[in-house]
């Protein structure tokens, strides 16, 4: 049974079906992405987009084909294209219904003929497979392909040239192009034989309408490298493989063994999503199947680069791998999902890129750290430690591999290190000038922050204070007397109540800089309950979840700031400025709800109602977005106004990580 089907396509409106995508993914970094009507509406949509070593970076080679069903002296197309002023081709579409479990799946109608092709990469391997299946169709029919190649960055864009190679190499069973000096090489293969007609063509101006309303450029040149035409009879099938390297065996035991393997990772996920118990309000299996869903999710952002480490993607299509990303999506990414020896492995993988105090910001795709400029990213090391203990009790690793590291940051923090981090004699940790953005709140228009928080950010000193908290614990434990910790721990409780609290509103204020505390209402402030160790008294810890809950929190997670507050943006819309301009203005981010729901059952004086609140949440979370935007994904970011529109990548892990840890939260809630 197909978990997100969807019929009629051809019935619905064409901006409804532009607008649901699906994703694939390799376990490399590479991915496959398109729309349900197969009309690139971004740069970064294309059928393989692999992670290369040589030249670096993840690359569209094939952006598409463009295949058709030949039935006498007609042509009927499956895919579809947007040019100035028409859209290709000019008979209705042919998709009828899509599926997607196991992999994309399309069901394709035209008079005579029906068609089912199914899509999907193969893990570890830059390799494309598609099986095109006649289930109808009259006799002598023709199964028409044109390569669309793109060979480009997934950033950039094609457009005609002189230097592309136009020449093509026959091989077995299909054929070879290598249009660009210093790329590699494609290698297109067919289960059935094929006739190849050369036809060098530059095909010219598609349009990519998401490119557009993003303020980015939006039209590309593909150039097209000839036409396979396969005979094709009723009940017969064909595989297309598109990689670089050739395969020697039956692609159909290729495609076979790759199902073979999703059958094995979704019981897997079944089996964890079963692991509730049956007192879980569950409305239906679909809630069941929704949780499924989410766990398979989370295998998509795992990936294994080019040195063998594994390692984490913090979201498709457009971002790499982060160091805060990575932290904060570690637990619900790995641990939770009982891939412990992933979680350890990449955890001190980042200990080792340790500078100054600072671990890594951004890595290139081989892994290569390119950017220190985060003051958290090394306070969410410290908690997806205590993480990393809760799941799988590893203290020998704390010891070995990461105490070393943590007080090396403890003391450059202490005694201060680059962008004018350092602790202040109230205990305080100061970070940054106005000139910097070195919080998870990073946006920026025209080179200066969008939302400026210098100084002393809330959660960045509630991370402090629980890295404090958790590094004493363990220097006892340790019998590690070099660091004084209790003195340090009482000045920073004191001071942070003292600098944040807001006595008049019963919450806490989201950056103090030069003397002047911020009093806009923001998530930042649950950091200081929801983390193990907390520098707020029991009634604080109260207030702030309840005025959280009041003001920001929505159906799909939690407003970056109140709709009341002056410099609220209820949209993001728009070109770069405007979205950036509301990207922590109000926004909403689901990552969110995994610190809100721990914070949340922290100060309940019901559990019990407590988690059924938020069990109900995510129920109707998953119900209402997983079929929509990045179908099986959840989304970057939502609208701040109702009806709160997904925006931003379709695929983020944090997203998916918080909530899988909040389910594990409260999948444990209930057993006790």
């Amino acid at each position: 049974m197909s978990t997100f089907d969807f019929t009629n396509i051809q019935k619905r409106p064409k901006e409804e079906v532009l607008a649901l995508e699906w994703l694939e993914t390799n376990g490399l970094g590479g991915y496959a992405s398109g729309t349900l009507l197969e009309c690139h509406t971004r740069r970064y949509h294309g059928m393989l987009i692999a992670t290369l070593e040589m030249p670096q970076g993840r690359f569209v080679l094939l952006s598409k084909f463009e295949d058709a069903i030949r039935c006498g002296a007609h042509d009927y197309y499956f895919s579809c294209h947007q040019y100035p002023g028409f859209f290709f081709p000019e008979h209705d579409p042919l998709a009828r219904d899509f599926f997607n479990d196991f992999y994309p799946v399309y069901l394709y109608r035209a008079k005579a003929a029906q068609v089912r092709k199914s899509i999907m990469l193969v893990y570890g391997e830059n390799r494309l497979l598609i099986r095109y299946e006649m289930l109808k169709c009259p006799s002598r029919s023709l199964l028409i392909i044109k390569p669309l190649l793109a060979f480009r960055s997934h950033h950039a864009l094609s457009h005609r040239n002189d230097y592309l190679r136009d020449s093509i190499s026959l091989v077995k069973g299909g054929f070879v192009a290598a249009p660009y000096e210093g790329m590699p090489a494609l290698i297109f293969q067919s289960s059935r034989k094929a006739g190849f007609h050369a036809d060098p063509t530059w095909l010219e101006r598609f349009e990519y309408a998401e490119e557009r309303n993003r303020g980015y450029d939006w039209m590309e040149d593909l150039f097209q490298p000839g036409i396979w035409e396969i005979p094709l009879q009723e009940g017969q099938e064909v595989f297309i493989s598109v990689g670089l390297l050739p395969y020697n065996g039956p692609l159909r035991n290729m495609f076979v063994k790759e199902q073979r393997r999703r059958v094995l990772e979704i019981g897997r996920c079944e089996r964890l999503a079963m692991e509730w118990d049956d007192n879980m309000e569950w409305d239906d299996n679909k809630e069941r199947e929704n949780l499924r869903n989410l766990y398979l999710a989370a295998d998509k952002f795992l990936i294994t680069r080019a040195d063998g480490h594994p390692a984490i993607i913090a979201g498709y299509p457009w971002f790499d791998q982060w160091g805060r990303d990575t932290l904060i999506a570690l637990p619900g990414l790995t641990f939770c999902c009982g891939k412990l020896d992933e979680g350890i492995a990449i955890l001190a993988d980042l200990a080792r890129q340790e500078r100054n105090g600072l671990l890594p910001n951004f890595f290139d795709s081989n892994g290569c750290p390119s950017g220190y400029n985060s003051v958290d990213t090394p306070l969410w090391y410290f908690w997806a430690i205590q993480q990393m203990l809760d799941y799988t009790g590893r203290m020998d690793v704390v010891h070995d591999v990461h105490w070393p590291v943590m007080k090396n940051i403890l003391k450059r923090f202490i005694t201060g290190t680059v962008y004018e981090i350092s602790m202040q004699d109230n205990g305080l940790l100061r970070a940054g000038t106005s000139e910097t953005n070195l919080t998870w709140m990073d946006a920026t228009v025209h080179g200066r922050p969008v939302t400026s928080r210098w100084g002393y950010p809330v959660e960045v000193n509630a991370l402090w204070y629980n890295a404090l908290c958790f590094a004493r614990d363990l220097a006892i434990q340790f019998e590690d007397h070099e660091l004084e910790f209790e003195m340090i721990i009482a000045r920073l409780r004191r001071a942070f109540q003292l600098v944040f609290w807001i006595p008049s509103g019963g919450y806490l204020g989201d950056v103090f800089t030069e003397g002047w505390l911020d009093k806009s209402i923001r998530p930042n402030q649950i950091m200081a309950v929801a983390l193990p160790h907390s520098p707020l008294e029991p009634h604080q810890r109260e207030s702030v979840v309840r005025i959280v809950e009041q003001y920001l929190l929505t159906p799909v997670g939690l407003r970056t700031l109140a709709p009341a507050e002056p410099n609220y943006k209820g949209y993001y819309q728009g070109d770069t400025v405007a979205r950036d301009g509301a990207y922590h203005q109000g926004s909403v981010w689901p990552w969110l709800i995994g610190p809100f729901g721990e914070a949340y059952l922290r100060v309940s004086n019901d559990r019990e109602a407590a988690t059924t609140f938020l069990i109900l949440w995510i129920h109707g979370f998953l119900r209402r977005h997983l079929p929509e935007a990045g179908i099986g994904m959840v989304s970057e970011l939502f609208d701040g106004d109702k009806p709160h529109h997904p925006g931003g990548c379709i695929a983020q892990a944090w997203s998916v990580a918080e909530l899988i840890r909040l389910c594990e939260i409260l999948k444990r809630d209930k057993r006790k």
